[in-house]
Order: structure tokens, then sequence, then C-alpha cells
């Protein structure tokens, strides 16, 4: 936390492979599925700007979910199962509920010999797990591959028939670290701050686990994206404008806005899937990447960007160069 130096920019890790899953039944959002909601759906959620939304079936669990994304992962960055040493899946949708799901998707996977945990941190959850990741590297100098899956379902977090219900989606994330960075690419730099006087910001109790948030959500979302920023901005010694790509957890379109002129990111180079996948919690970050590898828009030599914040209250990201 007070280290003012990039972790991770000397320790020949990349993210080597990007994979996703999205459940088949999609909804969609018509212009009249638009409903006025409370003053806190006004502040935080403002318009209705979610055209569509995944939503599992019961047989598509956190650990169905995850293995499609991880099989894509590691297909992508030249990997097997079995040659996995690590495993994490963030996930805060079903997490109230033992046992884990990382050892299930690793078993799942074939990949018995690593270790294999959960990580949660809500929304910041791939974040935290591709740090997690990394630190463990360091002390494993044998270990060559990491696996990283978030795979959520939000849709079981918001209350039916609420103006929420139609912002969040189910999906699952993936990503493969790896060892074997070329020089100054890989892996730079990874944050993840706690800050406990923020944590009824957003909250989900028993016993219906639906998730409630307050109405200064976006203002202290938006004040902690700024905090972000700037320190691993200094950390690094980039600016924004050298950023090719930033890919934040979505949130909600009111917050992309803040976000986007408190730190002034042109639109272009803001991206995210919110629009056609909604909000789907940890894994909004890894499904945009997976996408943007697959079609084409991350390039070698890219450097990419992904603030996130949740509940608890976390606020991190990752930079790296592709």
């Amino acid at each position: 936390m007070h280290d003012e130096t990039s972790l991770w920019r000397e320790s020949g890790l990349r993210l080597s492979g990007f994979g996703h899953y999205y459940p088949r039944l999609l909804l969609e959002n018509g212009s009249a599925d638009d409903p006025a909601g409370n003053a806190v759906d006004e502040a935080v959620i403002g318009r209705l700007d979610v055209r569509s939304r995944h939503v599992a079936d019961e047989d598509e669990t956190p650990a169905y979910m995850a293995v499609r994304a991880a099989h894509s992962a590691l297909e992508q960055a030249g990997v097997t199962p079995d040659e996995l040493d690590l495993v994490i899946v963030s996930n805060w949708t079903d997490r109230q509920f033992v046992p884990e799901w990382a050892p299930h998707t690793a078993h799942l996977l074939g990949a018995d010999r690593a270790l294999a945990f959960d990580v949660c941190g809500a929304c910041t959850g791939f974040v935290h797990g591709v740090q997690t990741a990394a630190a463990y590297f360091g002390t494993h100098s044998t270990w060559r591959h990491a696996l990283v899956v978030s795979s959520e379902r939000f849709s079981r977090r918001v209350r039916p028939g609420s103006k929420g219900e139609l912002i969040v989606g189910d999906a699952a994330g993936a990503a493969v670290l790896s060892r074997g960075a070329e020089p100054d690419a890989g892996l730079w730099d990874s944050l993840l701050i706690s800050d406990g006087s923020g944590r009824e910001t957003v909250t989900a109790h028993p016993p219906n686990g639906w998730i409630k948030s307050s109405r200064e959500l976006v203002s202290i979302a938006a004040a902690s994206h700024a905090d972000l920023a700037a320190r691993m901005l200094a950390r690094s010694g980039v600016t924004m404008d050298e950023i090719d790509w930033v890919v934040p957890h979505p949130g909600t379109g009111q917050l992309h806005a803040a976000v986007r002129e408190r730190l002034s990111i042109p639109q272009e180079r803001f991206v995210t899937n919110y629009e056609i996948r909604a909000n789907t919690g940890s894994a909004s970050v890894p499904i945009v990447l997976s996408e943007m590898a697959r079609d084409g828009r991350l390039k070698a030599g890219d450097l990419c960007y992904t603030p996130t914040v949740g509940s608890g209250w976390y606020y991190g990201g990752l930079l790296f160069r592709v």
C-alpha cells in the first residue's frame, strides 16, 4: 500500500490468455421497461441504458460458467489444465455457501495438481485475484501458470421487479497469468485499497441478500477512481494519455459518465460492454478483455488500465502491457 513504485514491472509476468462465458438465456430490455424507480435509483442508475443481459439457469453454476471461460483462456494462452499451478475464483454473488467454488472448478478442469481457492472483494474480485496470483509467483519460483476466473450470478442479488434487476447480468471471465513476459511488457502494477469507513456504500444483507446502494454511491465511487488513478499513474510514471484502453468495472451508466469526466478519459478509449451485458460484478473486466482480444481490438503493445470499485469499500486496478 505504501510502496510508491510499480509492483510487478520487473516480474516477467504476463496475462497470456483471456476467455469468457455468457449464460444461454439472453433477456432484452425494451424501451418500455424503464421504470422511474426511487430516489436512490435516480441517483445511482439514472436512465436505463442496458439493452440486454444474460441470466444463468440453475445448472449454470459459478463453477460451470468458470470452467467454460477457463477453457477459452487456456486455449488462447496455449496452456493445458495440468500445467496450472494455481486456480483462483472470484465470486461474491454465491459466497454465503460452502464449499468454495475454486477447488470444484479446478477439478472439473482437470487441474488437480493446482492449489485452488476463492477470493471476494465484491466487484474488485478480478483485481484481487490477479494481485494474489502475482504474489504467489513471488514465493514459488518454479510456478509457471495461474488461472484467475471471475464467475458471478448477479441476477440473484437484486430485488425482483426493481430497476436494479434490469442493469445486472450473469457471466464468467478468465485470464491466465504466466511467466515469460518480454521486456517492458506484461503486468506492470496492481493496487487494491480497502476503506472500511465506506462499508455501507453497497450492502447485501440477509435474509434475501438483495443489493442495496447508498445515494452517494456515484460520488464515492468517482472519488475512489480518482484516487486510484493518481496513485497508480504516479507509481508507474505514465499519464492517462499514454494508456490505450481503460477497461473499468462498469457499475452504472451514471458512474461511467462521472469517471470519464473526472479523469478526462476519451470515450473511445473507455471500454465496457455494459449496454449489452449489464453489470456482471467481478466478471465485468475479464469478459471485456476477452471480447477485445477475440475481435482484434487488443493488440500487442497496448497499455491497459482496469479500475474497479466494490462493496467493502474496495477500489483497485491493474496496469499491464499486452
